[in-house]
């Protein structure tokens, strides 16, 4: 049988994910798709998410009316703790020989899988298909592939490289729908028309279970929260740190707050320190993170507040400030100063 893998949080499912499996699924020919909810990302901060049981009956009701051809698979939540693809590749191999297996993964992961834990691995062990995501184009020569590559093509075509591991790379473009589950999940809390982006029995089942609630019940003070969040930021050296009220401007948010970092590393490890700290604090995870890997606009999503951690050379490059003239300024300071 020749085995498609596609792996990710799921958090929801949306036609963005159906879209690419039904048309990789028919490019490819493939007999069947595992679809493999994770337990933990390991290369992203944890965020907010929907029980375990709910991602996988999501994913299910997702792809119910397409056959027998997409299989939902929890090897990955009942594995628990971080969810390293190389781990579950293993356990396929063990019904399936190399060839038979193709790892499906967006053109964005192409471009970082030497982040993977054993990446060479993964590319003796799966062929892979990589497809165009909005914002990334798959490479059309040989000085656009990712460095990881280098003395690991064999021969290449058009839409298609031989590795040196026996293994293949094929390239899909897709008619891409705009969409990711980050902007979903904010869409559903604030109470946004969500059909055009979900399955209807994803959307059904959202609304029937009271998943992504729009408040967290604990945080019932956002201005007070939002002051907590800027120490937090000032205790980690944090420059220039200003926070808005944003309530009469009538945004999707209520409150913001910004501070800029020496360097990228210093943006994402301030990120990485305010959600620990709120973890600690109100026992509350960010209902997205985003930017963290490069450092250079890192945002952390709690819902009614939205962080803005800068590399100080990007945060002038944007003047976000120059959006929230019509807000309140709220004045925060260091008070271990």
């Amino acid at each position: 049988m020749k085995i498609g893998i596609f792996g990710g949080s799921f958090n929801p499912p949306h036609n963005g994910h159906v879209n690419s499996l039904t048309t990789v699924q028919k490019k490819m020919g493939f007999d069947q798709i595992h679809i493999i909810p994770n337990s933990q990302n390991p290369l992203k901060i944890q965020t907010e998410a929907p029980a375990p049981e709910h991602r996988i009956e999501m994913a299910r009701l997702a792809f119910s009316t397409y056959g027998k051809a997409f299989q939902v698979d929890d090897c990955e939540l009942k594995r628990g703790g971080k969810s390293y693809t190389i781990d579950t590749i293993k356990e396929l191999r063990k019904t399936h020989e190399s060839k038979d297996l193709f790892l499906i993964i967006g053109a964005d992961n192409f471009e970082n899988l030497s982040a993977w834990k054993d990446y060479k691995k993964i590319l003796e062990e799966v062929n892979l298909v990589v497809t165009t995501r909005p914002g990334y184009q798959i490479p059309e020569s040989e000085n656009e592939w990712p460095d990881y590559l280098n003395g690991l093509v064999g021969e290449s075509d058009f839409g298609s490289l031989e590795l040196t591991t026996g293994r293949s790379i094929e390239f899909i473009t897709l008619d891409d729908l705009d969409v990711s589950s980050s902007e979903l999940r904010k869409k559903l809390r604030v109470g946004r028309p969500v059909e055009k982006y979900l399955p209807l029995s994803v959307e059904s089942y959202i609304k029937a279970n009271k998943i992504y609630r729009p408040t967290n019940e604990k945080i019932t003070d956002y201005k007070k929260f939002t002051e907590f969040c800027a120490q937090v930021v000032f205790d980690k050296k944090g420059i220039a740190v200003r926070a808005f009220d944003l309530v009469k401007m009538g945004t999707t948010t209520d409150f913001t707050l910004i501070a800029s970092g020496t360097s990228t590393r210093h943006a994402s490890s301030m990120a990485e320190n305010l959600t620990m700290a709120v973890k600690e604090e109100f026992n509350v995870l960010p209902q997205g993170v985003e930017g963290v890997d490069e450092g250079r606009w890192v945002v952390v999503d709690y819902g009614a507040l939205i962080v803005h951690l800068f590399y100080d050379f990007v945060r002038q490059e944007y003047n976000l400030e120059e959006l929230w003239t019509a807000g309140s300024e709220i004045k925060v300071k260091d008070s271990k100063i």
